[in-house]
């Protein structure tokens, strides 16, 4: 349970996407009871473009930010797998199945149950103000609140329920690893030197630094993944929150705006923090042999930097693409919607905030790996 509580990226991203969910979906559950009420047509079109909102904001915020967590989830047991390999190792050799470790693994989900719950009722505590705000035209009757049993129980039961499975299955894949295996620990395996090829004489070897920082991303393939991932989620919401404000309404411009800053920043900064806190003993060493600060952290750290710039360029085509098909396919029958077009100024300040947050969390991680002696960095166990 210990670990469980360093799972508070899934805490937050469990609750911006119950939260964004809970709030359009249960107005539009009691904006369809009021639909015999409507008769202007003004009010008509205005009715269902509400009704497309909602489902299309539900849609896209919550499928977007189940993914997320889901990835995070596995990535968080991959590296608690990881990290304590020797002693699920031996427990193993004691007779302890696979499926039996994988059962304590629930426990993850038990982060969802807590971010979901903290959604729910947070929407519950807006969602007067939210309801005058969809209809501060007053085209609409008034929608009263109604509590619908359905929804919690899809968006905090059911999610629980599912991860819950997710991190047991997942953890009874990663585990049925041989026991020789897992008692060496994933870690600690050797760098294995690779042939240069193209112009370089056959037989020569790589230089030391870059096949380290090669050696660092093959070894490490999940991490990478997450970093790619991280930057793509920064790139996409952070880009989409900017758009918000001219194809949607204010307030909903302001809530996706914030659940991209805090969905952005948690992947990346979870992301950037685990590549250096998986490298940092090799650091360490490295440090000790007297390789200087700048050439540490180009070869195990610098490797990173591509995945990243990778994840970025895809999350941007990919928000482009959605508010594009959101705009000329799920909205084409509403009067008075804008057009569509590449937000150059957003691309500007999500690469520029990416850059800078990217490189901040990366100095500042090298600032305190100068600072630890190598006894402390080798009898570190986080």
């Amino acid at each position: 349970m210990r670990d469980v509580f360093k799972s508070a990226g899934i805490i937050i991203i469990s609750f911006c996407a119950v939260f964004v969910c809970t709030l359009f979906l249960n107005y539009n559950i009691d904006l369809k009871s009021a639909e015999g009420l409507i008769f202007q047509e003004d009010a008509q079109y205005f009715y269902h473009a509400q009704i497309m909102t909602g489902k299309m904001v539900s849609a896209l915020s919550g499928g977007c930010l189940l993914l997320t967590s889901a990835v995070m989830l596995c990535f968080y047991i991959g590296h608690y797998i990881d990290t304590h390999s020797k002693s699920l190792g031996i427990l193993k050799a004691m007779g302890y199945s696979a499926g039996r470790l994988a059962c304590s693994f629930a426990g993850f989900g038990l982060s969802v149950f807590t971010g979901t719950g903290l959604g729910y009722a947070g929407a519950h505590i807006i969602m007067p103000q939210f309801y005058k705000t969809q209809n501060k035209e007053g085209l609409l009757p008034e929608i009263h609140i109604h509590f619908h049993p359905a929804l919690l129980l899809a968006l905090v039961v059911l999610p629980t329920l599912a991860f819950c499975l997710l991190s047991v299955l997942y953890g009874r894949l990663r585990l049925k690893a041989p026991v020789l295996e897992l008692l060496k620990g994933r870690s600690s395996s050797k760098i294995k030197v690779a042939k240069s090829t193209g112009t370089a004489k056959a037989g020569r070897e790589l230089p030391f630094l870059q096949e380290l920082r090669s050696s660092v991303l093959r070894q490490r393939k999940s991490l990478v993944f997450f970093i790619g991932f991280a930057s793509f989620c920064y790139a996409a919401m952070m880009q989409m929150s900017f758009s918000m404000d001219e194809l949607a309404s204010r307030m909903m411009a302001l809530m996706i705006l914030l659940i991209g800053i805090v969905l952005s920043f948690v992947t990346l900064f979870l992301a950037t923090t685990s590549a250096v806190k998986a490298n940092w003993k090799t650091l360490a060493v490295m440090r000790a042999l007297g390789y200087p600060d700048r050439e540490c952290s180009s070869s195990v750290l610098g490797g990173y930097r591509l995945p990243a710039c990778i994840g970025f360029a895809l999350g941007t085509v990919y928000q482009y693409v959605l508010l594009q098909i959101a705009v000329t396919v799920v909205f084409r029958d509403v009067e008075n919607m804008p057009e569509f077009h590449f937000d150059v100024p957003a691309l500007v300040v999500a690469l520029i905030s990416f850059t800078a947050l990217y490189e901040l969390i990366l100095h500042a991680y090298a600032r305190k790996i100068r600072r630890m002696s190598i006894r402390e960095v080798m009898l570190d166990e986080d």
